[in-house]
């Protein structure tokens, strides 16, 4: 067994046992591989062990990856987004996660007016607070009526454009040593996506894009639907600040 196949059963045995301590049906959870620095052999060896989702953080790594693989992947952009780029994540990406402003989105809306299907988008939102992080400002919407008459704005401007589907959050917490230091993140991300679903019920909440390599199971306990996982499946040495 390659240390691929290794890594791939393990984390999805984490994954199971995550979601049968908060009471879940594993079945809940997609696991997204993250590939940046993966090369197109290593991820079809990826595919042939089984996993169909892939997430890329740089627009110019997946165009030189796309085209080289099944095309039964989901291709998932989980990377910062710069509105020139937008023109070229359209068609390479079945899904984002990283809309992280109102202008993004009116970008992405007009040049997915072309395809078949809306797009399906998550929107980001900074509820750690970080200055460092991508997102809408909600590290306070409970409590900060101006950040909340904001955030809910953005909202309800992207949710009428015609071109794309708002299926969910995504958000990034914070690197920390013990993963429970994570979980007031992912905890309040999930209580914003309820509020969310009680004001704005004609959209699609379903997903929580949360968690990576050292915090994906705390991220399922509070709600998770998607995580976002590089290292521990492909073991990649890399500096602290790209922990995936």
């Amino acid at each position: 067994m390659s240390t691929l196949e290794t890594n791939f059963h393990s984390v999805q045995e984490r994954i199971q046992s995550a979601a049968r301590r908060a009471g879940r049906d594993p079945a809940e959870i997609t696991l997204v591989a993250v590939t940046k620095t993966q090369s197109p052999t290593v991820i079809q060896e990826a595919y042939d062990l089984g996993l169909r989702h892939f997430g890329e953080n740089r627009v110019e790594e997946a165009e030189a990856k796309v085209g080289h693989l099944p095309d039964e992947i989901t291709w998932h952009m989980i990377g910062h987004i710069q509105s020139r780029k937008a023109k070229r994540v359209v068609p390479l990406f079945d899904l984002v996660h990283s809309v992280d402003s109102v202008k993004l989105a009116r970008r992405l809306d007009r040049l997915s007016a072309e395809r078949p299907e809306p797009l399906p988008v998550f929107l980001e939102c900074n509820v750690s607070g970080e200055e460092s992080k991508y997102g809408f400002s909600a590290d306070a919407w409970t409590v900060d009526g101006e950040q909340r008459e904001l955030l809910f704005a953005a909202v309800e401007e992207i949710l009428a454009l015609p071109n794309l589907q708002v299926s969910g959050l995504m958000t990034m917490a914070p690197i920390v040593a013990d993963p429970e230091q994570a979980r007031p993140v992912f905890v309040h991300l999930r209580q914003l996506r309820d509020e969310l679903a009680t004001t704005y019920p004609q959209a699609d909440w379903r997903h929580l894009s949360m968690g990576m390599t050292d915090d994906f199971e705390v991220a399922i306990e509070e709600g998770a639907t998607m995580v976002r996982v590089g290292r521990a499946i492909f073991a990649p040495d890399e500096p602290p600040w790209c922990k995936v």
